[in-house]
């Protein structure tokens, strides 16, 4: 097998928050800027980063660096507040994928996500997820998806002993843009409905492979190959 990198999204991927990030941006965007609607579009596949930049455009703010920093910081605060009260859920099949891949010789699991590292770590910490990534391409490492994923992935490769090149990169995610990073930095693709779009949905965007879940029969194989 191939020295093999497999990079998990968290939100929609992984687990389900109960709506705490929303919630937390849509409070630290009210307290910098006075507009509750600035925050009126989906968050599904942005990085923390981009939800920002969009949120301060919307309320029309010049975006600079430290106002997207600012509004991070502000975010992450009401997150730590939010998680403990929200219903958080690891989504179906996670706990078996993590189980068959961990530990297996020339596999590195790591996170691919558009959250920042801290939030990444309140949101697994919260079902005690955290600690089962070693690494990963975070929202804090780069604004625009593919190049975080490419960091990830690079990451990976490195803890394996492994050129990028010579390694089996997997994306999985949930969302058509996780499909469109994997696609822009070459890696393989596999979609899980267990966010807010449909097995149909997924498959327009032409994934290397889609399930349901990670329970689907062959979900498990493909992650290994």
């Amino acid at each position: 097998m191939r020295p093999t990198v497999l990079l998990f999204d968290i939100d929609g991927t992984l687990i389900s928050s109960g709506g705490a990030g929303r919630r937390s941006f849509e409070k630290a965007v009210l307290r910098a800027t006075d507009r509750r609607d600035a925050c009126n579009f989906s968050f599904a596949g942005m990085t923390d980063r981009s939800i920002a930049r969009t949120a301060l455009t919307n309320a029309g703010y010049e975006v600079t660096e430290e106002k997207i920093a600012a509004l991070i910081e502000g975010y992450l605060g009401f997150l730590a507040e939010e998680l403990p009260s929200s219903q958080c859920v690891v989504h179906t099949g996670i706990a078996e994928a993590l189980d068959a891949v961990s530990g297996q010789e020339g596999v590195a699991v790591g996170l691919g996500t558009g959250n920042v590292h801290p939030g990444a770590r309140l949101k697994l910490g919260r079902v005690g997820l955290f600690e089962r990534f070693g690494f990963g391409g975070f929202g804090s490492d780069h604004e625009v998806r593919p190049e975080l994923l490419r960091i990830g992935a690079a990451r990976g490769a490195a803890l394996l002993g492994a050129p990028m090149e010579a390694c089996r990169v997997v994306i999985i995610g949930d969302t058509p843009k996780d499909v469109a990073g994997a696609k822009e930095i070459g890696a393989e693709s596999i979609a899980v409905a267990t966010g807010q779009y449909s097995v149909d949905e997924l498959l327009a965007c032409a994934p290397t492979w889609v399930f349901p879940d990670l329970t689907a029969e062959g979900a498990l194989a493909r992650l290994l190959r």
